[in-house]
């Protein structure tokens, strides 16, 4: 781990699709789909990344763990820059990265036992013999909460909570010290959502785990993130402490999403500003100049068209950044 203490440091991240077209499939243009981001998680903390739907949080978490080639920038995790790591230590790094899937339905493979899901990875970086391997999978089965007996079943005879907390099982069979959460409740039912951060969170403090956990609403990591990094359109807008997010947001597009969490007591519903913002998010194809947001901001001036804000942090504190020419305040 650095000497600063943070486990994972990313450096003006980019990653563009290139789009073809014609015969020789000249390039004719790219997908921006992440944008020059940067960020730091410190061990045994939560990162929340936070945005609607298409704004670049999976791709982050792919080229994160180089599940895809990044167009440009930095990943240290720890002293080794993962984008630019050789293949022999790349695969020694995964052990102690790993990523649990948005759809537990589609990332768990449909002709493969439990158990033979969860040991895979024990397979692949050879570890232990087959006895040993199998003690572990009812290990971890029973970590997660499920019924270490089960291991001969297949995952359809499972429900979704179920499978996801399968997926939490494979994320730990390497005892990793990082995993990406990508949307991991987001396909559950609300029933069974809560039962899923309650368990990630005991997982985070028995083995002292250090999470990135993407998600498209706020109030889903609220209580798990120690930070919220505020993503739009492959940029992050806003990031800060947890609380301060939720108390004192700087962004508008941020404001307008806190805006839209509902609150449990209706009088203060009822006598909250909700904001709602016009038009559809911008294709990150051609986004538009200056400030991405300016198109749907009720706060844009002039100067948000012509020039990108960049991220600074509120009266000099760096713990609190937004990027935004008209802030909240």
């Amino acid at each position: 781990m650095n000497s600063d203490g943070y486990i994972l440091k990313v450096e003006n991240l980019k990653k563009y699709f290139p789009i073809k077209m014609g015969i020789i499939r000249r390039t004719v243009g790219n997908v921006y789909a992440v944008d020059d981001i940067s960020f730091s998680i410190k061990k045994g903390e939560t990162l929340g990344l936070v945005g609607e739907s298409g704004c670049g949080k999976s791709t982050t978490a792919r080229v994160i763990l180089r599940l895809l080639d990044a167009t440009a920038g930095k990943v240290f995790f720890d002293n080794d820059d993962v984008l630019k790591t050789e293949k022999r230590r790349l695969r020694e790094l995964r052990r102690d990265m790993q990523i649990v899937f948005q759809d537990p339905y589609a990332s768990l493979n449909p002709r493969m036992t439990v158990g033979m899901i969860v040991e895979e990875p024990l397979i692949i970086h050879k570890i232990g013999n087959s006895a040993s391997r199998k003690s572990r999978v009812k290990d971890l089965l029973k970590i997660v909460g499920l019924n270490p007996e089960h291991t001969n079943r297949y995952p359809h005879e499972f429900s979704g909570g179920q499978r996801q907390r399968i997926g939490v099982a494979r994320a730990l069979a390497l005892n990793p010290r990082f995993i990406v959460c990508d949307e991991p409740i987001s396909a559950l039912d609300v029933s069974i959502q809560a039962q899923i951060l309650n368990l990630l969170d005991d997982l985070q403090c028995e083995f002292n785990l250090t999470y990135l956990f993407i998600a498209h609403d706020l109030s889903v990591v609220r209580h798990i993130s120690d930070k919220v990094a505020v993503m739009y359109l492959g940029k992050i807008v806003e990031i800060a402490d947890s609380k301060d997010i939720y108390e004192s947001p700087f962004h508008p597009y941020t404001v307008a999403l806190l805006s839209s969490v509902p609150i449990p007591d209706p009088d203060k519903e009822r006598k909250r500003r909700h904001i709602i913002l016009e038009g559809d998010v911008p294709s990150p194809i051609n986004p538009p100049s200056g400030c991405h947001f300016h198109p749907r901001c009720p706060r844009a001036i002039d100067i948000c068209s012509k020039e990108e804000p960049t991220l600074e942090g509120y009266r000099g504190d760096s713990s609190h950044q937004f990027a935004c020419w008209n802030p909240y305040s």
